[in-house]
């Protein structure tokens, strides 16, 4: 064989492999490159996002209390109507309600659930609108907790880092403590203690299962499934809970029917009788001025008093008819007189 020959042989063989080399080559920088586009992108995301060490130690703003000489409740001072009840006084039907409801893949996911997403993108398009939502209870928590509204985009990317360091931090029982005491279940209510006083006029420990499924409703839009605005639709809410429950393995089949079949015994709305009004602001002042506003709307303060709440109200009645028979035996305009009454034990 001629040297020639054998010559022309390498350089058809290294022309052959030179495609294959560029080929690579060029894989390989466009994977470096989003590698690193990756990378620059998660520092630019995440520079900004808060520490979730507090997470722990998270107090939201709690209602103050002012109370009579008897422990009796006069009034409340806040700016969410929120009362706190640990995770472990929540019975685990209501927890589950609200599972089943929002995210019934919680316990398994690690704080954004993939699954749920494609499944919601294929619902939206399908439907050719935004029908379901693809977000995690853990998702929720970062957004009612750290995240501020901006461009939709960026608020899900940070949502979605947020979400999977809260998962990796907390446990399942942490996580979902924070979700029922800081979602807000509408007429005012925020967190499912409060929400269970104002809706059923007793303490979330004590629900039952049509109630919590009512209530697990809710955190979807508020007023319009108010039981109190649309009674119909909320009842509909209600039993999508129950089947969502049952699908789930979280209740059989028969308790599934008999919830659904029970009555519910719901709280008249009324508004808030102010009994001892000007006794209420003069208390408010005084604890603002002393503490200051932080202290009192945030920090759930129990400030006891020396009224008689007893006393207090049959004074105020007992005024409040002598004025209009005041005003009947005299022919004045309705809510003409006016009067006060001082009394000394």
């Amino acid at each position: 064989m001629s040297p020639g020959k054998d010559g022309n042989r390498r350089r058809k063989t290294g022309s052959k492999r030179s495609p294959a080399i560029k080929i690579t080559l060029a894989v390989f920088l466009v994977l470096f490159l989003a590698a690193a586009g990756g990378a620059v992108t998660y520092r630019v995301m995440t520079k900004d996002l808060p520490g979730i060490d507090a997470l722990k130690d998270y107090r939201p703003s709690i209602a103050s209390r002012v109370l009579d000489e008897n422990d009796m409740l006069i009034d409340e001072f806040f700016l969410e109507d929120r009362k706190m009840i640990n995770i472990a006084d929540v019975p685990k039907i209501v927890q589950y309600a609200f599972v089943a409801a929002e995210d019934s893949r919680f316990y398994k996911h690690r704080g954004v659930d993939l699954l749920s997403i494609f499944r919601a993108l294929f619902k939206n398009v399908e439907a050719g609108k935004i029908v379901q939502g693809g977000s995690t209870i853990t998702q929720q928590v970062a957004k009612l907790m750290y995240l501020t509204p901006e461009r939709k985009y960026v608020r899900k990317l940070k949502e979605a880092i947020l979400s999977y360091r809260i998962d990796k931090y907390l446990t399942k029982d942490e996580i979902l403590h924070l979700y029922l005491n800081q979602i807000y279940l509408g007429h005012g209510t925020y967190g499912i203690e409060s929400a269970s006083i104002g809706y059923f006029g007793k303490s979330a420990r004590d629900l039952t299962l049509p109630e919590a499924a009512l209530l697990a409703g809710l955190p979807k839009a508020p007023t319009t499934y108010s039981p109190f605005l649309n009674f119909n639709r909320a009842k509909q809410r209600q039993i999508y809970v129950l089947t969502r429950m049952q699908e789930e393995g979280f209740i059989s089949k028969d308790q599934m029917t008999q919830a659904a079949a029970a009555p519910l015994s719901l709280r008249p709305m009324k508004p808030k009788d102010k009994v001892a009004a000007y006794f209420v602001e003069h208390v408010r002042r005084y604890v603002q001025e002393k503490y200051g506003a932080d202290v009192l709307y945030k920090e759930g303060l129990t400030i006891y008093t020396t009224l008689n709440l007893s006393a207090q109200t049959a004074a105020r009645d007992a005024l409040m008819r002598g004025l209009s028979e005041m005003e009947a035996r005299n022919k004045y305009a309705k809510d003409l007189v006016q009067g006060a009454l001082y009394c000394m034990d």
